[in-house]
């Protein structure tokens, strides 16, 4: 076993260290996809994947990290600790149930410490059709040149501007403007992109490789950012399906005390969002069954997370801004989105852990 402090780590290249030790230890093969560019430090980046069980088991649990880059310290200390963990192995063996170990879905990010890919775009809004045309976000476009003004940090007028918009209109509706993806602006917040990104891409190629025999999938994609601090909202992450949910709802909401929320319905302190990581296991695996959820813990109040991403975007947009201003804005993104404290982590791991045991029992009695 593996203290909970140590299975996280406060860079990728270490975080990525520690899984690949893992999953040696544990007898497990790992499936590397190394990424196209290199990391921050000049770090081999790749999305690393290693099956826990039977390739054949019909029923699967996928458990991703990294989605959204710097959001990898929690998602990656999840991941190390469950696979030092005997009990949680013993269990998922016992009901027949594989474990699908994704590590960092967006190495690029991870690395950098920004929550999106190498291409800017938010892997959590990249996954749509875009043989079509993909959604618009009239609200966005109206603030695009606000959150991301000439100078930084913002000038008072700038921030009075901002202050005036959600006064005449609700911090709700300006969460779901700036939030929800867009595809518009390719330098902005929250781009879903106009083409696959890489870790879409890759991802799609992982679950043809290791899901598309599974009847049934169960997905747990652990996110920070949104939320009570160290509180891990559950929240619904598959298509608007009614039969999902339901199984959803039972597997991880049963006792009552932590409810399984959703974007479709507003009881989610997400906003609504488009082009979900979930659309590509429909796509992929067409004939499983697939219930998700996506663990999204709290870190920061959401004024603060959002003034994180703007900075960091602007820095995207001035790369030759000062080193002092450039480490700031850096080490605002990490704050934001990871809480380096023992408690924090402790939160992390026991509702981790929780939904992944509740996950087994689901999947051991679907049919």
């Amino acid at each position: 076993m593996i203290g909970i402090a140590e299975a996280f780590s406060p860079s990728y290249a270490l975080a990525r260290q520690k899984f690949l030790q893992a999953c040696v230890g544990a007898g497990m093969r790992v499936d590397a996809h190394p990424h196209p560019r290199k990391g921050r430090d000049g770090e081999q980046l790749a999305m690393d994947v290693a099956l826990d069980g039977d390739a054949d088991a019909e029923h699967l649990l996928i458990v991703t990290s990294g989605c959204h880059g710097v959001e990898g310290h929690c998602g990656s200390g999840v991941q190390i600790f469950a696979l030092h963990d005997a009990e949680w192995r013993d269990k998922a063996r016992a009901a027949g149930v594989a474990v699908l170990y994704v590590h960092a879905l967006n190495p690029h990010g991870f690395s950098y410490g920004r929550r999106v890919t190498h291409e800017n775009v938010d892997l959590n809004r990249n996954v749509v059709d875009f043989s079509k045309k993909p959604p618009g976000n009239a609200p966005y476009a109206a603030l695009h040149a606000l959150l991301l003004p000439a100078e930084w940090p913002p000038s008072p007028a700038n921030e009075a501007a901002i202050g005036a918009w959600i006064d005449q209109n609700g911090l709700a509706a300006f969460q779901a403007a700036v939030t929800g993806g867009q595809h518009q602006f390719a330098d902005g917040l929250f781009y879903g992109g106009n083409a696959p990104s890489w870790s879409n891409r890759t991802l799609r190629s992982v679950l043809r490789g290791y899901a598309a025999r599974a009847r049934h999938i169960a997905m747990i994609d652990l996110h920070t950012g949104l939320g009570p601090s160290g509180i891990g909202e559950r929240i619904f992450a598959c298509r608007d399906d009614a039969a999902a949910y339901a199984r959803a709802t039972s597997w991880w909401g049963g006792d009552g005390a932590t409810p399984v929320t959703s974007i479709y319905d507003g009881s989610s302190n997400s906003a609504f969002v488009s082009g979900i990581l979930g659309n590509a296991v429909y796509d992929e695996c067409p004939a499983s069954a697939f219930t998700a959820i996506v663990i999204e813990y709290g870190t920061v109040p959401l004024t603060d997370v959002l003034m994180a991403l703007r900075g960091d975007h602007w820095l995207h947009r001035h790369p030759a801004a000062a080193p002092e201003l450039a480490g700031a804005i850096h080490a605002r993104m990490k704050d934001a989105f990871y809480i380096d404290t023992d408690a924090w982590k402790g939160q992390v791991i026991s509702q981790a852990r929780q939904a992944m045991f509740q996950a087994v029992d689901g999947l051991r009695t679907a049919r």
